[in-house]
């Protein structure tokens, strides 16, 4: 069996549309025309998309929802991994590949994309080693299969780039392991995502394998002194031999405010070099990537407008992200009438707890209120926030007021994934006045993570069964 360019107007299935690669990549296939179909377990989230793009139940294990998935499809982009969950990921991912390379060799698919990663020899991460075996898996379909192997991803929403940015922004010095002098070799998200694209047009007479990467091959440690440099961070990283990946792991858990499940998986991978011996990518697709400096520029050009810093005492930052089930308009709606006699959605008694030991030492307290349950303006009080930034149905951002050892703010923004869909991202941000604003912010942080987990999370929830 060999493949063609996948004809215009022949069906194309997106599984992994709702995570971070293949959410991108719909929204470069939609406006080109590509007939789409998604599979996706969670369809509610990819509604509102265009007409052209169907959206299907179904779960990569059950091998009946796999096959009405493939039907009459030509090719197929398989970017789904199973390393979030609560199960054996390994097995896990073993299990869906056989399903999928199975039901694409029955429906005579025509040809597979998949996108894998980097790394070599045979002491590998099980992450890294669970990547290979899948692309292993749907290359013995018989379905000629194109298979990616990317490097770290370098853009807003990569698990790796925002544990690599949480450290330089949490830590103003760092003592890490020796996986720091580990070399890799990134790529912009946004050459990941023209490589998926183009693989489209390219014929296969038979299965490949083709290794991604920016044109840097850096430390861990170099890319996370460019990060600190572009953000002006003064930073020292003193590698020691006494901590293994698994306690960095634990550390990193600590640290920053992704999942520390999903963050020892990745970060037991990085004892792994992963960089591209074969350059045949970049002939076959003829474009060369940008450069690690420009891929973290672009990255950092992406988040969310913050409040500028003093220079004084760096940047603290809480971030949370999540995918809504509901129109954005419904979801600013929620967070823009936090507050007042509504309350706060997550542990409100202990919001006013920490109102009344304000009021204790002098402060506002939790007292004023809000000047109305839904409409904000700039300079409007918030219990023991101040309003310094609104642009309404999208963004809000409150100052606090309250008695602190330094500057917090509390920023929402919100964008639309359809007419029923949308991204909710949450930040907390502290910016420490002397040794004893960080102590305060390093004794709360279990409490304050805690919360702010709850907090998008019931956000989320409540505009959904509001939208509902």
């Amino acid at each position: 069996m060999s493949s063609t360019p996948t004809p215009r107007g022949e069906r194309v299935l997106l599984t992994g549309a709702t995570g971070y690669v293949g959410g991108g990549l719909l929204e470069i296939l939609e406006p080109r025309g590509v007939r789409l179909r998604c599979m996706a377990r969670s369809p509610e989230k990819l509604s509102g998309h265009a007409d052209s793009t169907e959206v299907i139940q179904g779960d990569l294990l059950e091998e009946s929802e796999v096959a009405r998935a493939l039907e009459g499809i030509h090719t197929a982009y398989y970017l789904a991994h199973s390393m979030g969950g609560e199960r054996d990921f390994v097995e896990a991912d073993r299990r869906a590949a056989r399903i999928f390379a199975r039901a694409a060799r029955e429906a005579g698919v025509r040809k597979i994309i998949y996108l894998g990663g980097l790394g070599k020899g045979d002491a590998l991460s099980p992450h890294l080693a669970s990547r290979h075996e899948v692309g292993e898996i749907l290359r013995g379909s018989g379905v000629p299969t194109l298979e990616f192997r990317s490097g770290i991803i370098i853009g807003r929403g990569s698990l790796s780039f925002e544990l690599i940015s949480a450290l330089v922004q949490r830590l103003p010095v760092m003592v890490a392991p020796k996986w720091v002098s580990v070399e890799t070799q990134p790529i912009a998200v946004a050459d990941v995502l023209r490589y998926l694209t183009d693989a489209l047009d390219l014929p296969l007479e038979r299965s490949e394998i083709l290794e991604i990467g920016g044109p840097d091959r850096v430390s861990y440690r170099q890319m996370m002194l460019e990060y600190a440099m572009q953000a002006g961070y003064r930073r020292r990283i003193l590698p020691v031999p006494v901590l293994t990946p698994w306690l960095s792991s634990l550390w990193l858990g600590l640290v920053t405010p992704v999942q520390a499940r999903v963050g020892r998986k990745l970060i037991d991978s990085v004892r792994n070099e992963t960089v591209v011996d074969d350059e045949r990518a970049r002939v076959v697709f003829g474009f060369r990537p940008r450069g690690i400096a420009q891929a973290i520029e672009e990255a950092r050009s992406g988040l969310a407008t913050s409040p500028p810093a003093t220079g004084k005492e760096p940047m603290i930052i809480e971030y949370h992200r999540r995918e809504v089930g509901a129109p954005a308009s419904r979801v600013y709606r929620e967070f823009a009438s936090l507050g007042g006699e509504r309350g706060w959605p997550s542990l409100d008694w202990a919001w006013r707890i920490r109102g009344l030991l304000d009021r204790m030492v002098g402060g506002e307290g939790m007292r004023r209120g809000r000047r109305h349950p839904d409409e904000l303006v700039v300079g409007d009080a918030v219990d023991f926030w101040r309003v310094e930034a609104v642009e309404p149905g999208r963004s809000l951002r409150m100052i606090a007021e309250m008695k602190l050892p330094g500057t917090g703010w509390l920023e929402f923004s919100v964008e639309p994934r359809g007419e029923r869909a949308s991204v909710l991202e949450q930040k907390a941000l502290f910016e420490p006045r002397g040794w004893w604003g960080r102590v305060y912010w390093g004794a709360l942080f279990p409490f304050h993570s805690w919360i702010f987990r709850r907090m998008i999370r019931k956000i989320a929830r409540r505009a959904e069964r509001a939208a509902v």
